[in-house]
C-alpha cells in the first residue's frame, strides 16, 4: 500500500490572493472578481409574513453576527455584508410579491392529497415572472414555510406500470449501494449521488418542481429559497445565524453573477466535464435514461449539455452507458460550446463519470475529441467499501490518496486540518479513482480535490464529490420535471 497525502488546492480572491478557507480568505481579501461594491438587487416571493420576516432578517446582515458554534477555526463570525463580499442587498418594496394567502391554503391542502400540485407550483412562478423585465432583480429570494419545502407527492404523470418499473430500478440502486458496505446514513447519502436515481422521477417536490419552470423562462432569473425555519430557528438548532449568512450571502453573490473565489491551483484551458444519466419519461409514454454533461473551466463560466436518451435497455452491470455515437456526439457537442464561450479549443479534456467506461463510450469520447483537442483523459469515479484507519485519534485526512494493488483511493473528505475537525460521524468514506487511458492518478485526484471546492452553494468551500459530477447531477434531477425535447438552462447559477 502506498499512501499520499495531497496538498489542500488553494482558491484565489481579490488582487490574486490564496487561501485554502473561504469564510477566512473572503473578508481579508474580497471576491474574486471585486471591483468596487456590489449593489446586489433582492427580490421577494412568499405569503406576506414571510416575506416580512425574510426581509428583516435579510436587513441582518449588514451587521456583524457572532457565531455560536464551539469550532471557532471552521464556523467564523459573520463580519457583515460589506466585509464579507464587499456588497450591499438592496431591497426594495417593488420587487416584493405576496402569494394570496386563501389559494396557498386550499392549493397546499390540495397537494398533500396527490391534487392540484401544479396549481401550487403555478401559483408562486406567476409571482416569481411578474418581476422579471429590464428592472428585474439579480436574484430572487422565494420564502417558504417548513410544510412546503417537505412537500414530496407522488409522480401523478406515471401509470401503474411505470411506476412499477421504476420501483422495481429504484430497488436495483438501493442494492447496488448496500453491496458495497453497510452503510450508515451519510455514507448512504453520499453513493446515492452517483447513482441514477429512480425516485427523482418516481416523486415531485415543490423545489424541483419549482426551479424547473422557472429557469425555462427566456427572462429567468435565479431563485434562492429560504425556509421560515431558516431563519427563525435559534442559534442552538443546527447552525447558527451566522453560518446561515455565510452560506446564504455567498450562494446569492454567486446567482447575482458574481464570483466570490476561482481555484487557483487548476491548469488554464482545460474543460473537466462531468457525465451523468437520470431517468426521464418521453411524451409517447416511454421511460429513458437522459444523459447529462456539465462542464468546467477556469476560463468560462460552467455550462450544462443535455445529451442523448439512452433506452432503458442499453445497460451493462445495471448501469446506462453510451454507445458509440452518443458519446462521439456528446463530445463534439462540449467542444463546440467550450469553443464558442472561450473562442478557442480546450488545450486537454477530462470526462469524469460514476460508472466504468463501456468500449463503444472510450470510442466515441475519443473519436469526438480528435483532432480538435490534444489530449483526453477519461476518469471514473465510484464508492467503495474501502476504509483505513489511523493511529491516534485522527481520521484520515482530507486529500489522502492510496494506491493498494492498482486500485486507487482518494479521501475527499476526512479530517479537516485547519478546521481541526473531521466534519462527520463516521468513518471517512474515500472515492475510487480509475482511467481508461494512461494518465497520472495523483495529478487527476490533485484536479479532482480542486473542483470539489467550487460549489459556491456553501462557505464551507468543500464537498465530497467534484463540481462536475455535483452539477450534472442537480441539472438531472431537474431534467425529471421537463419535457424529453426540453433543453436544460445551461447557467450553473439555477442549479446551486
Amino acid at each position: 500500500m502506498k499512501i499520499d497525502v495531497l496538498h489542500e488546492p488553494r482558491i484565489e480572491f481579490s488582487n490574486a490572493k490564496t487561501d485554502i478557507d473561504p469564510r477566512r480568505g473572503l473578508p481579508r481579501n474580497g471576491p474574486s472578481d471585486n471591483r468596487g461594491l456590489r449593489r446586489v438587487r433582492l427580490g421577494f416571493v412568499g405569503l406576506a409574513d414571510d416575506v416580512q420576516a425574510t426581509v428583516g432578517w435579510f436587513s441582518k446582515l449588514e451587521q456583524f453576527i457572532p457565531a455560536k458554534e464551539s469550532n471557532s477555526a471552521r464556523f467564523r463570525n459573520w463580519p457583515g455584508l460589506k466585509k464579507a463580499l464587499n456588497a450591499e442587498f438592496l431591497m426594495e418594496e417593488r420587487h416584493q410579491r405576496h402569494i394570496n394567502a386563501s389559494k396557498y391554503e386550499l392549493f397546499f391542502k390540495e397537494a398533500q392529497r396527490g391534487q392540484k400540485f401544479g396549481e401550487l407550483v403555478e401559483l408562486f412562478e406567476d409571482e416569481i415572472s411578474g418581476l422579471y423585465g429590464d428592472e428585474a432583480p439579480d436574484c430572487i429570494i422565494v420564502c417558504i414555510r417548513p410544510e412546503l419545502g417537505d412537500l414530496r407527492v407522488i409522480n401523478p404523470g406515471l401509470t401503474p406500470e411505470e411506476r412499477h418499473a421504476l420501483e422495481m430500478l429504484r430497488a436495483e440502486e438501493e442494492s447496488d449501494q448496500l453491496a458495497l458496505f453497510q452503510p450508515s446514513p451519510d455514507e448512504l447519502e453520499a453513493a446515492s449521488a452517483l447513482y441514477t436515481m429512480a425516485d427523482d422521477l418516481l416523486f415531485r417536490t415543490f423545489y424541483r418542481a419549482l426551479k424547473a419552470r422557472i429557469m425555462s423562462d427566456s427572462q429567468a432569473v435565479p431563485i434562492q429559497v429560504i425556509r421560515r425555519d431558516t431563519i427563525d430557528r435559534p442559534d442552538d438548532k443546527g447552525h447558527s445565524h451566522a453560518t446561515r449568512a455565510w452560506n446564504a450571502a455567498v450562494s446569492i453573490y454567486y446567482k447575482a453573477k458574481g464570483i466570490p473565489w476561482r481555484p487557483a491551483d487548476l491548469p488554464k484551458n482545460v474543460c473537466f466535464v462531468g457525465v451523468s444519466f437520470h431517468h426521464m419519461k418521453k411524451r409517447g409514454g416511454h421511460l429513458v435514461y437522459a444523459s447529462v454533461a456539465q462542464a468546467y473551466s477556469t476560463d468560462i463560466e460552467p455550462y450544462a449539455i443535455k445529451g442523448a436518451n439512452i433506452d432503458h435497455s442499453q445497460k451493462w452491470d445495471r448501469q446506462p452507458y453510451l454507445n458509440e455515437a452518443q458519446a462521439r456526439d456528446l463530445m463534439e457537442q462540449i467542444l463546440e460550446e467550450y469553443e464558442k464561450r472561450a473562442g478557442v479549443s480546450p488545450d486537454r479534456v477530462v470526462i469524469h463519470k460514476t460508472t466504468h467506461y463501456q468500449p463503444e463510450e472510450e470510442a466515441g469520447f475519443m473519436q469526438g475529441a480528435k483532432g480538435r483537442v490534444a489530449n483526453c483523459d477519461l476518469i471514473w469515479l465510484r464508492s467503495t467499501s474501502f476504509r483505513i484507519v489511523r493511529k491516534g485519534t485522527e481520521e484520515p485526512w482530507r486529500g489522502t490518496l492510496c494506491s493498494v494493488d492498482g486500485h486507487n483511493y482518494l479521501f475527499t473528505s476526512g479530517y479537516i486540518p485547519w478546521w481541526n475537525e473531521f466534519p462527520g460521524m463516521h468513518i471517512p468514506a474515500p472515492l475510487e479513482i480509475g482511467s481508461m487511458n494512461h494518465t497520472d492518478i495523483a495529478a487527476r485526484s490533485r484536479e479532482i480535490l480542486a473542483l470539489t471546492k467550487m460549489n459556491w452553494n456553501s462557505s464551507d468551500g468543500i464537498t465530497r464529490l467534484p463540481i462536475t459530477l455535483l452539477f450534472a447531477r442537480r441539472v438531472g434531477e431537474l431534467m425529471c420535471e421537463l419535457s424529453d425535447n426540453a433543453t436544460p438552462n445551461p447557467s450553473f447559477r439555477f442549479y446551486v
